[in-house]
């Protein structure tokens, strides 16, 4: 797939894999829209790029979601990588992280999409992207908001696949694993094939090329979650350490 003159917008492009994959569009000759709500942040990286420009966004605001959608003006593809985790389980439940976790997590990228999915399917032409995460396919322990965030995004990209497939809108879920990043030096438990950022991008680059809908990485640690339905709920929360 060629990226050269396209224009991305990187809903998370500030840090962490959202900036590495803007990186590694950049260095495949693609336009970018980064947008978060860190400016400072934003410009660092833009600048740092060749062809870049911030654009600062809510996700949890519909009206900053539609000024930068005004803003960014019209695009090729969008990338959501917008995302926030607390480690949180039932007995610690609390209420604003949870509604945080899905505000960002689900309801974000729904708001990026009530403007994208209208303007891509008028025009048959476009590519989305949603990263959802190994802990949307099965319930884990100590995962209270952020899992049940991103099964929701990965059932939304499934629907909007199952309605687009056979149209000029690409649509596909790439879903990671462990990524070091602020969000994971919240975890005080072992992380299997922890991946740094600029690996996660590789993946989600190669995902992005191959046209397959759904990629889960890293491998093999990833056949686990992506086989999880089909092993039995105690042996697979006896693995889990529930």
């Amino acid at each position: 797939m060629t990226y050269l003159g396209k224009t991305y917008w990187i809903i998370g492009g500030s840090e962490g894999l959202g900036r590495a994959l803007a990186e590694a569009l950049d260095a495949k000759g693609a336009r970018l829209i980064l947008s978060a709500r860190s400016e400072d942040r934003l410009k660092e990286v833009a600048a740092s790029l060749n062809a870049a420009r911030a654009v600062v966004m809510d996700v949890t605001d519909a009206a900053s979601v539609e000024q930068a959608y005004t803003a960014a003006g019209a695009v090729d593809g969008v990338i959501y990588v917008a995302g926030t985790y607390d480690p949180m389980t039932a007995q610690r439940w609390q209420a604003k992280s949870v509604s945080t976790m899905f505000a960002v997590n689900l309801m974000g990228a729904v708001s990026v999409l009530n403007h994208i999915v209208p303007e891509f399917t008028k025009r048959d032409a476009g590519h989305i992207v949603l990263i959802g995460s190994l802990s949307g396919h099965r319930g884990l322990p100590g995962a209270i908001g952020y899992g049940a965030s991103k099964a929701g995004l990965m059932h939304l990209a499934e629907t909007l696949y199952a309605d687009l497939h056979k149209s000029g809108v690409r649509v596909q879920c790439a879903n990671p694993g462990f990524i070091r990043t602020r969000l994971t030096d919240k975890n005080d438990f072992d992380m299997p094939m922890l991946m740094e950022p600029k690996e996660a991008a590789a993946h989600v680059m190669r995902a992005m090329d191959s046209g397959r809908f759904e990629t889960n990485f890293p491998r093999p640690f990833s056949w686990l979650f992506s086989l999880a339905h089909f092993i039995p709920r105690r042996i697979f929360l006896k693995i889990t350490g529930a």
